[in-house]
């Protein structure tokens, strides 16, 4: 487990987005490149933070001025990686290498590979930042069978 250390912007937007949505944050990694804030939020607070029918997430990107992503946190590093990728469906993951060299590889559906890398390659760029932060990956590679 890597020790996160959080930016005063970081403690600024997570107390913002706790007061808006009422779920509890724990990281947050603000990317400017994609122009968006992405939230670890505590396990079980997924309904609380998006909200009902998004209310709360489209609350929280309009008051943050950016577009606000959230991911819910896990213990279990797979389940973790299952929940970076989500909607797109994980079929498996392996690990390689040791320690800060660890990488992980991950196969999605065939019809959800897209969604997993994203516009611009967005979304697999979050699970990098996000699992290095949270669990020190080093890296984290899409493989086809």
């Amino acid at each position: 487990m890597s020790e996160i250390t959080l930016t005063e912007d970081c403690m600024r937007l997570i107390s913002q987005f706790e007061s808006l949505t009422g779920a509890g944050a724990r990281d947050c990694v603000i990317d400017d490149r994609h122009n968006r804030v992405i939230f670890i939020i505590n396990p079980g607070e997924m309904g609380l933070a998006i909200g009902r029918k998004g209310a709360s997430i489209k609350k929280a990107s309009e008051a943050l001025d950016k577009r606000v992503e959230v991911v819910e946190y896990s213990d279990d590093l797979v389940q973790f990686i299952r929940n970076c990728f989500l909607p797109a469906e994980v079929l498996s993951i392996e690990f390689e290498g040791e320690d800060e060299e660890r990488v992980a590889q991950v196969e999605v559906r065939e019809e959800d590979r897209g969604l997993a890398i994203g516009k611009e390659g967005k979304n697999i760029t979050k699970a990098k930042q996000l699992l290095r932060r949270q669990f020190d990956i080093a890296d984290v590679e899409l493989i086809q069978e």
